[in-house]
């Protein structure tokens, strides 16, 4: 019964959660994609980027609360986490 509640937590602070997608300029010019907002007690931050890397073709790390990609994949980037369960509204996209 506690998984079930754990799980319902889990679900329940996905559709809350207000996730930031926007593109940084760093280093000579080269753009990476930022990803905010993901709250990594109830997150795996680290399976979230291996999706991501795998699905973009893409390098990337994990930081603390947030999760950097190399390139500009914003667009991209919102439909997968629509597709791994976020609710595309409160997906931002800058």
């Amino acid at each position: 019964m506690s998984d079930s509640i754990d799980e319902f937590i889990k679900e329940l602070e996905k559709e809350e959660a207000r996730i930031v997608v926007r593109k940084e300029m760093r280093r000579f010019s080269k753009p990476v994609t930022v990803i905010e907002g993901l709250n990594p007690k109830s997150n795996d931050l680290q399976k979230i980027s291996r999706t991501l890397k795998s699905k973009l073709a893409t390098g990337g790390t994990v930081k603390e609360s947030y999760i950097l990609l190399q390139g500009d994949h914003r667009q991209r980037t919102k439909d997968i986490l629509i597709q791994l369960g976020f609710k595309a509204s409160t997906i931002e996209v800058y």
